[in-house]
This record gives structure tokens, C-alpha cells and sequence, in this order.
């Protein structure tokens, strides 16, 4: 029987503890959207700049390549995994650098998935180039795709086309990496900035909708999806990640620090402008009580553990 990790008082965040395409198999349960940050396999004494110094680029043994066979097998299995916990008209993000997302596309195309988009992440704070022999590193990239080809999914057009000035939202997304008040309960090497996960919730999903995310991490899609009032299911390998994603969530507790959180993120506050109406499903409650982006409620349930 699955036990989870955490459970937030009103049952929106859920942690497992575990490998991911073990856990995925011994429940049944569908969601609206999943996001996916696997492992990039970048993982190979490289170096970087972090703060003014030079670090190396290792992010654990979980990251560190094998052949480029190994590396399409995991692909296949844990994208097959999500497939079978996808509603049929709901969608999946996947993040990637070259290192993975060839394969991770076409895994997605192989398992029947009709990809949408590719979105271009260009950070506007990327670490420099110390070797100086090649371009920047400044971006990555997150596919999104959906479950049938044939089946519509949701897409907050309305709200996109608000968000980027009343034009239509390209492909191209240019966002800061991590901020620093976004490590308050310490740090994740390959943790994803709150401002990113935002804007691909508010995108694709409606109020209440059920998020999975298969490399929960410290949590960031659950932090996000909690300040959108969607609910989560995060599943990590390691305690420790786990641990502080369960600690970021508490924060949340404390209506001061969600207000704060709302107030930096431009898109949540851009959101919160948009009358009543004009937004495809809009003033709804969120699950702290106040006026929101969603009059819709997605009827899913309740996790079975």
C-alpha cells in the first residue's frame, strides 16, 4: 500500500517518496497535466559560473549519462508511466537541453502523443561562459504535447494573449532563472524558478485541476499549482528533495508569505487584473480564499492514498 511522504491540511499537495516509475504502477489515478524536469544526463565533470565562482556542473548520480540506448529506454518507460495517468484530453511538459529532449520527442511521437508546441525558455540571467570557445548556454527547452491527437485540450488563450501585452504569446519565453527568495528552505541543483511553472499552470490548466509531477524535486510545481489553487501529486527519489519541498509548502501556510509570493510573480498579478469574463473561466475561489483566475471547477477527486 502506498503511504505518503506529506499531505497538506487540505489535501491539495501530496508527496511520495520513491522511485517514480515503480510508484506510477501500483495506483489509478488520471490528471488533467504533468510536468516533467527528468534527469538532463549532463552530468559529466563539466564546469560553470555560480555567484562569481566556478562550480562543477554534477548535479548527483541520478544525472549522470549512460549510452544514448539507456538513455531513450528511460525515456520510454517513465513517459509510458505518465501516459497511463493522463486524462485523455489532458497534456504533458517536459523540460530538456539538447542533452535529452531529442529523445525525449520522440519517445512522445513513438507512445502516440501529438506535440504542440516547443517552447524556447531563453533566461535572462544565464551563468556566463568561462571557456569563451563557444555561444552562452541561455536556454532550454519544454515540449508540450497531449495525450490524443485527436482530442482537444484546454489552452488559456485569452489569459496567454493578457500576459504578453494583448499580442499573441510566441513560443519563445524569456524569464529569469531562480531567484534567491525562491531558496528559503535551501537549494536544489536543478531547480526550475517559480515565474516558469506559473505561466505553463496558468496556460493549460483550469482551477482545481490535478498536476502530476513524476520528478517532484523541491517541489516548485507544487508550490506554483498551490498559489493557483490546482492540486498536486510531487513523487522524488531523495529524501532530502523531498523533505524540502514538504517545508516549502508549509511556508504556504502563512497567508503574509503567499501574498508576498503573488505580488513578485508579473504574471499571477497581470492575471488577478484581468476582469471578470475575459479570462476563459475566471473569478473563481482559490483554495485560500480568495478571488481567482477559474469560475470552472475540474472534477478529479481525491488521490487513493
Amino acid at each position: 500500500m502506498i503511504k505518503s511522504y506529506y499531505k497538506s491540511p487540505n489535501r491539495d499537495f501530496t508527496l511520495l517518496q520513491g522511485d517514480c516509475i515503480r510508484l506510477m504502477r501500483e495506483f489509478d489515478f488520471k490528471f488533467d497535466m504533468i510536468f516533467a524536469d527528468p534527469p538532463y544526463f549532463l552530468s559529466n565533470g563539466g564546469i560553470s559560473m555560480q555567484s562569481g565562482k566556478v562550480v562543477c556542473v554534477d548535479k548527483g548520480e541520478w544525472d549522470k549519462g549512460g549510452t544514448p540506448e539507456h538513455i531513450d529506454h528511460f525515456n520510454e518507460e517513465w513517459i509510458s508511466a505518465c501516459r497511463d495517468h493522463l486524462k485523455e484530453n489532458g497534456t504533458i511538459w517536459i523540460s530538456g537541453t539538447y542533452h535529452n529532449i531529442f529523445s525525449v520527442a520522440n519517445k512522445l511521437t513513438q507512445l502516440g502523443f501529438k506535440i504542440l508546441n516547443v517552447i524556447t525558455w531563453a533566461k535572462t540571467n544565464p551563468p556566463p561562459n568561462i571557456s569563451c570557445r563557444y555561444f552562452t548556454y541561455s536556454t532550454e527547452f519544454i515540449i508540450w504535447a497531449r495525450k490524443c491527437p485527436k482530442k482537444p485540450h484546454y489552452f488559456n488563450y485569452a489569459l496567454m494573449k493578457h500576459l504578453n501585452d494583448c499580442k499573441q504569446m510566441t513560443d519563445v519565453w524569456r524569464l529569469p532563472a531562480i531567484a534567491r527568495w525562491e531558496k528559503s528552505q535551501g537549494k536544489h541543483p536543478t531547480q526550475k524558478p517559480l515565474t516558469l511553472l506559473v505561466r505553463i499552470i496558468l496556460a493549460s490548466t483550469q482551477h482545481g485541476a490535478w498536476i502530476l509531477d513524476p520528478f517532484s524535486g523541491s517541489g516548485t510545481t507544487g508550490i506554483a499549482a498551490s498559489l493557483l489553487g490546482r492540486r498536486y501529486l510531487g513523487i522524488e527519489q531523495e529524501e532530502e528533495y523531498v523533505d524540502m519541498a514538504m517545508r516549502r509548502r508549509k511556508e504556504l501556510e502563512d497567508g503574509d508569505i503567499v501574498r508576498s509570493y503573488r505580488k513578485r510573480l508579473k504574471d499571477i498579478a497581470l492575471a488577478e487584473e484581468q476582469a471578470p469574463g475575459e479570462t476563459q473561466g475566471s473569478a473563481g475561489t482559490s483554495v485560500f480564499g480568495e478571488g481567482w483566475l477559474a469560475r470552472e471547477e475540474t472534477v478529479g477527486g481525491d488521490l487513493p492514498f
